[in-house]
């Protein structure tokens, strides 16, 4: 009685070792969250962005009502230009899921202005319109990507 005693706890010692040992930890991750330093920093160009976007929206009409096509074009490769610029630079500070999506937008967005300056070399009012409201489209969908400053 007392050999099986003794056989039974040294199983019961080799399947506890083993089985926690063969265990691991359950930790839940945590899902990536902004600082609170980083949001100040993507804060800080928001402003910059939707005031490019609204200047789009008044200015690009205005220029294709006067057939004024040199200045679209420089509005195409100025200003919004260095808008592209600074979206691509918030990308990178944005979180990996939301990065994928933020440079597809930011994609779109300089196709936007390329089919924007082409039209307007032609000379084409309808597709300079067209692809500027789409342009206008893809910084608005770019600032919903972007943390509120109540988050993080």
């Amino acid at each position: 009685m007392l050999r099986h005693r003794s056989f039974l706890s040294l199983i019961l010692v080799i399947l506890a070792t083993f089985l926690i040992g063969c265990s691991s930890p359950s930790t839940a991750t945590v899902p990536p969250t902004y600082s609170s330093a980083q949001i100040q920093q993507i804060q800080q160009y928001i402003p910059d962005i939707q005031s490019l976007r609204d200047r789009a929206s008044r200015e690009i009409p205005s220029l294709v009502q006067r057939k004024d096509w040199i200045d679209v074009g420089n509005f195409v490769h100025g200003p919004l230009g260095e808008l592209r610029l600074t979206m691509n630079y918030m990308t990178r500070n944005l979180l990996p899921q939301d990065q994928s999506k933020a440079k597809q937008i930011t994609r779109n967005f300089f196709n936007d202005l390329v089919a924007v300056d082409q039209a307007a070399q032609q000379g084409d009012a309808k597709k300079v319109l067209l692809n500027a409201r789409e342009a206008v489209a893809d910084i608005d969908s770019f600032l919903q990507l972007l943390p509120q400053a109540s988050e993080g």
